[in-house]
């Protein structure tokens, strides 16, 4: 699920990498058991891939981070 352009967020990084980000960020909020979230996985790591430069993709697992 997770590919090495994503972040992954939590709530020690969120501000950082989201809020104090120069570029469009796309934060997916997602869980194990959620069979939408897994539909879009790759699309979400093939739109970090390809948009490198020009946008951040972001995810949270709501299961493990509950306050964000």
């Amino acid at each position: 699920m997770e590919n090495s352009t994503v972040i992954i967020l939590n709530e020690s990084n969120f501000d950082r990498e989201v809020t104090q980000h120069d570029k469009p960020v796309i934060v997916d909020f997602w869980a194990d058991w959620c069979g939408p979230c897994k539909m879009i996985a790759p699309l979400l790591d093939e739109i970090a891939r390809e948009k490198v430069d020009t946008v951040k993709v972001a995810k949270v697992n709501v299961d493990e981070n509950q306050s964000l």
